[in-house]
């Protein structure tokens, strides 16, 4: 395998600089962390640099002592971010590119999702929400409502909520097997927020039984008292859990005959996406 050498295109500091802002820094504003602008100082070069680069190159082109690069480069193998190839020689690694189709994931189902999501609300009058899973909560990304919709919208795009209170993280939860529920449980103490809330695992894993039989999911007032919410899956071309189409309407207002129109808005997200429904 070749190796690169100064001469070979590795930018020196002074362009580096240049090329990326002040300090070396990517122009995405300052990193107060001095190690982690180091790290990414590393992977801005790896990442102009379409063969292995070697590790006095690396040095050199970040301004770092060598002894510095290698500690940064040794830890970003560690993790993955960082490939070293021969003896030396470092590229990116593989979690860069299973963390950016994560990304190119998150951005394309919003994408496809938000002319749908607006029919929908137009056909409802209600809020339609967007969310994905994030560890044990999930995250609101996309929402569509108007002053119509008769309700407050509490949580901001980016807010987060415990999956055992609302529909979508129900939809998670529901293709995980028992042990996993149960060590969900107790990591989380299945905590509640309304009289309503879901705090008991047998409870919780009876909820999900439901969510299974049926295809799509419910939150009773689980979360906030006054709203209810009803969920349904979109899905990948892999056939993976992507994220949760939901309505939310003040209590009195939600109306069983508007869960055909979901799931019917959430089967065309999903097709968007290169699903095909085995029904």
């Amino acid at each position: 395998m070749a190796r690169v050498s100064l001469n070979a295109s590795i930018a020196s500091p002074d362009s580096y600089s240049q090329n990326f802002g002040l300090n070396g820094a990517p122009d995405h504003g300052p990193i107060t962390i001095q190690v982690l602008d180091r790290a990414m100082r590393i992977l801005d070069v790896l990442a102009c640099q379409q063969d292995p680069v070697a590790l006095k190159d690396l040095a050199g082109a970040t301004g770092l002592h060598a002894s510095t690069t290698h500690r940064i480069l040794s830890d970003l193998v560690a993790g993955r971010y960082v490939e070293r190839v021969d003896s030396g020689l470092y590229r990116l690694g593989m979690r860069l590119l299973e963390l950016g189709s994560l990304v190119k994931g998150r951005l394309n189902v919003r994408t496809a999702a938000i002319g749908p999501m607006r029919e929908l609300h137009k056909q409802t009058g209600q809020t339609v929400n967007l969310s994905l899973r994030q560890g044990d909560e999930i995250v609101y990304i996309e929402r569509s409502w108007s002053e119509r919709s008769g309700m407050q919208v509490v949580r901001a795009i980016g807010g987060r909520a415990p999956l055992h209170l609302t529909s979508t993280g129900k939809l998670f939860l529901s293709e995980a097997d028992p042990r996993y529920i149960r060590t969900y449980a107790m990591r989380t103490g299945l905590a509640g927020t309304t009289r309503n809330s879901i705090t008991q695992v047998d409870q919780l894993e009876r909820e999900l039984a439901l969510v299974r039989r049926h295809g799509y999911s419910r939150d009773n007032e689980e979360l906030e008292l006054g709203v209810r919410c009803i969920a349904a899956g979109v899905y990948d071309d892999t056939g993976t859990l992507l994220a949760g189409l939901s309505l939310s309407a003040p209590a009195e207002r939600m109306r069983d005959d508007w869960i055909p129109i979901l799931l019917g808005t959430a089967s065309q997200i999903s097709e968007a996406l290169g699903y095909e429904s085995k029904q």
